[in-house]
């Protein structure tokens, strides 16, 4: 499999800081890297991340099934991530999330026709004292409502 030169170098470094025998502690970090190079974990991608990292590809599998960061099925160009955790519910969590779902006319771990928008309810992004808070890639956005929800959407939208 082909990466970016950028990539290639990011996982070099990665794996030399873990010593031999111990590569295994890249694995996170190297399918995150490559999930936003290539949109999604391929079949291929975990191939060659086990590979490079001498582990099984059932290991790797382990890992895929736990973490909700890591996905098998591409996402939008804009993944948004609504927290519904105790202090975004709290604040309007569930509302703006319900909100993002009409707004988009998808539900949660979809994908716009389009390829635009995907959108996630999640339990918690850390960001508690500004709830209620999401994601849109790895951008934060807090103290949100309908109305800023709405706006950051039709922004998104003229970037195309």
């Amino acid at each position: 499999m082909t990466f970016s030169p950028e990539l290639e170098a990011r996982f070099a470094r990665l794996i030399e800081n873990y010593p031999p025998g111990r590569q295994k502690g890249a694995l996170i970090p190297m399918l995150l890297y490559a999930q936003d190079e290539i949109g999604s974990v391929t079949p291929e991608l975990l191939a060659e991340v086990a590979k490079r990292l001498h582990v099984k590809q059932v290991e790797i599998e382990e890992v895929l099934g736990y973490y909700t960061m890591l996905t098998r099925e591409p996402r939008g160009k804009h993944h948004i991530q609504v927290c519904t955790n105790v202090s975004c519910m709290l604040t309007g969590g569930e509302e703006l999330y319900a909100h993002a779902c009409k707004k988009l006319g998808i539900g949660n771990r979809q994908k716009t026709a389009d390829g635009q928008f995907s959108l996630e309810e999640v339990e918690c992004i850390g960001a508690c004292s500004w709830a209620p808070a999401m994601l849109v890639n790895y951008d934060f956005h807090f103290n949100m409502t309908p109305e800023k929800l709405d706006s950051l959407i039709d922004s998104l939208r003229k970037m195309q």
